[in-house]
Order: C-alpha cells, then sequence, then structure tokens
C-alpha cells in the first residue's frame, strides 16, 4: 500500500514536498515513481527512481523536482520548487518489482491514491 501526503495550495516560485509512505519495504528490484494528471489532461511520468539508485525526470521538471527515498527504503519523496501553474495536478507514487521503469502506469503494481497540488499565478 502506498499513501501519498504533503500536497496543498502555493504560489508560483513556491514550493511543496510530497512523501510517499509505503506499508513496508518494498522488495528489490523496483521502480519507484512520480506520476501526475493536470486537469484536462493525460497523465505524465514525473520522476522515477529505481533500486541501483538511477533517478530520471520529465522535460518539463527537469531541475526543478528532484526524486529521493530515505534510508529505509520506504518513504519516497519528491522535493518540487520554482512551482508554477502548469504543474497543477493529481500527484500518484508508484512502485514496480522490476528496475527498467515502466512507461506505462498501468504497469506499476503498486499505486497511490494520490494528493493535489495546485500552485497558483
Amino acid at each position: 500500500q502506498l499513501v501519498e501526503s504533503g500536497g496543498g495550495s502555493v504560489q508560483a516560485g513556491g514550493s511543496l514536498r510530497l512523501s510517499c509512505a509505503a506499508s513496508g519495504p518494498i522488495d528489490r528490484p523496483y521502480c519507484m515513481a512520480w506520476w501526475r494528471r493536470p486537469p484536462a489532461k493525460a497523465r505524465e511520468k514525473v520522476a522515477t527512481l529505481n533500486s541501483d539508485g538511477m533517478t530520471d525526470y520529465g522535460d518539463s521538471v527537469k531541475g526543478r523536482f528532484t526524486i529521493s527515498q530515505d534510508n529505509a527504503e520506504n518513504v519516497l519523496y519528491l522535493e518540487m520548487t520554482s512551482l508554477n501553474p502548469e504543474d497543477t495536478a493529481m500527484y500518484y507514487c508508484a512502485a514496480a518489482q522490476r528496475k527498467d521503469c515502466p512507461s506505462a502506469y498501468l504497469l506499476y503494481g503498486y499505486r497511490g491514491q494520490g494528493t493535489q497540488v495546485t500552485v497558483s499565478s
């Protein structure tokens, strides 16, 4: 089970940190990911982190967002800076039991309920 938290409303230029708590350690190999669904748009992959420590980011968030996990590897974070209104979305945490991170959301076997992020101009 994955539970997201940390969403909220912020003004453009602000920052937020999202957390995703897993109910227990996730067996290796794994890929942990943050996805988002902006209003009236398709879901898009924001960032991924696999059990080798490799990270990847969507082009729209590179240099602004950072994905990380705690040492116990059962909490995933997404540090978001320089937020803009285009970042407004429901943000979802997801996990897959493989190192090569899937490009399709439904291929992640574990998915959270989401946390809303709203950025005002």
